[in-house]
């Protein structure tokens, strides 16, 4: 015990790590691609009543215009992890990238919606395939302090792609016009991502294949790819109760056909997808369901407070950006302070922001409901100040823990996980709560009403995340690396 505290000790009196030039140039390389896979999703919420008219798209284009991107992501997170892992990183996150950039050309030029899904659904596979070499990479190249740093500016940097997005898409809006501005926020990829690709190749590690795990595990590979496509396809596409049914029982026969073809090819001796270390910590599940909680939350919420402003409020794209920009001031300002708070609180920290981001959002849907027209955009835009708080203090705190539990060699595999469950919460909420806004508000009740509806659920997804982010006691983990 006695070592163990002089250790611990011994680690918070060390001078604070820095990153040397190469670990620079690599982290910046993975907040370069991180931040323009991550953008382009939210820019895109403030373009769709432009999109929808200049398209004339129906509910169904929309639905998978915004949550067929997630459910590509998703699908190519895990085999991108995986294929990380196996063969090196670098090249995968090239390629990734590239296929993102170039489809972004298609997207701006579609004069039909099932051309712009189309090239969504390629957009997200490329953005997918990018986002699972990134935290690979970052355990890669980074240790201990360091590790920790670079996961919190990747995950903060995500979180501020999120929150500028709509500013940045209104702003575009404003200055060129409905049918050019849409078109204009799917072309911000190509600077971002041409450079991006540039340092790529300049700066990432060489691949370095891990031989001893030299099998990808197929089989497992499909039957995540099946189960992803059961848990998000209904929601990307509502099918009836009869299609309800079949899809629970398809994910539950494949969750249950997934968990005995690993612990199958364990026994054989073959190294299963997904490592053993991740499924008997607690911590990890707990903390992704937490990470899940909260990304589907803020970014459903991000998506009908866009449309609540333009279609309930009559506010002009560049209004409605301005009203969700204290979001980003204050997610950027938190996140920078983070590491006071984890200090002071430890792991509390992000049961705190959960709080937090609950009360905005209950509030939110309060105010929208009763207070007077005029001043409802300054309130909602004070309220945005403690939801971007809220979620800057908690996100990379989050990140950092989750993945802190995830053995080296399955580096790429356990954050793809974390972020393939994301997606799905991302896929969930964003089709389920549009879906309510816009059902509600096209058979007689009003935006005030459908707001308030949405972000009551919001908040009820908060709170339950609250719950699975209490700290428990928990034995030390042996360091994975």
């Amino acid at each position: 015990m006695s070592a163990a505290l002089g250790t611990a000790a011994a680690r918070e009196a060390a001078p604070k790590q820095r990153f040397d030039a190469a670990g620079r140039r690599v982290l910046l390389v993975c907040v370069a691609g991180g931040f323009t896979t991550l953008l382009d999703q939210s820019v895109l919420n403030t373009a769709i009543p432009a999109l929808r008219e200049s398209l004339h798209a129906q509910p169904a284009h929309l639905q998978w215009i915004v949550a067929g991107y997630s459910l590509a992501f998703g699908l190519a997170l895990i085999p991108g992890g995986r294929l990380g892992d196996v063969k090196g990183r670098k090249w995968f996150f090239v390629s990734g990238l590239a296929l993102f950039t170039l489809v972004s050309l298609v997207s701006a030029t579609a004069t039909d919606p099932a051309v712009l899904i189309a090239a969504r659904l390629l957009q997200g596979a490329g953005a997918g395939l990018v986002n699972s070499q990134m935290i690979g990479t970052l355990q890669d190249v980074f240790d201990g302090q360091l590790r920790a740093r670079a996961l919190g500016m990747y995950a903060v940097t995500g979180g501020l792609a999120f929150a500028l997005g709509p500013p940045v898409g209104g702003a575009v809006i404003a200055v060129a016009g409905p049918e050019l501005g849409w078109r204009l926020t799917f072309l911000l990829n190509l600077p971002f991502g041409l450079a991006t690709l540039v340092l790529a190749v300049r700066h990432l590690p060489r691949p370095k294949p891990a031989a001893r795990h030299a099998d990808l595990d197929i089989l497992g590979l499909l039957l995540v790819a099946a189960l992803t496509l059961a848990l998000m396809l209904p929601f990307v596409q509502p099918p009836g109760w009869a299609g309800w049914l079949g899809f629970a029982a398809a994910a539950l026969l494949l969750l249950g056909a997934l968990a005995w073809w690993q612990r199958h090819y364990a026994r054989t001796g073959g190294h299963p997808l997904i490592h053993p270390a991740l499924t008997r910590s607690a911590p990890y599940a707990l903390g992704t369901a937490t990470a899940m909680a909260q990304f589907g939350s803020s970014l459903a919420a991000s998506l009908v407070l866009t449309m609540f402003l333009q279609d309930g409020l009559g506010l002009s794209p560049m209004g409605a950006a301005l009203v969700a920009l204290p979001s980003a001031v204050a997610m950027g300002t938190a996140s920078a302070l983070a590491w006071r708070v984890v200090q002071r609180f430890g792991r509390r920290t992000i049961t705190y922001g959960m709080a937090g981001a609950a009360l905005a959002y209950l509030t939110s849907g309060l105010l929208a409901h009763g207070a007077p027209a005029p001043y409802l955009p300054w309130l909602l835009a004070l309220l945005q100040l403690l939801g971007g708080a809220s979620t800057g203090v908690m996100m990379s705190t989050n990140q950092a823990y989750v993945l802190r539990h995830a053995p080296a060699e399955a580096a790429g595999v356990s954050g793809a996980i974390l972020q393939m469950s994301q997606r799905i919460a991302a896929a969930v909420t964003v089709s389920a709560l549009s879906g309510i806004y816009l059902r509600h508000t096209t058979t007689g009740g009003t935006h005030r009403t459908a707001y308030l509806t949405t972000t009551l659920i919001c908040a009820t997804i908060a709170a339950l995340a609250i719950l699975t982010s209490l700290p428990t006691p928990t034995k030390r983990s042996t360091p994975t690396r």
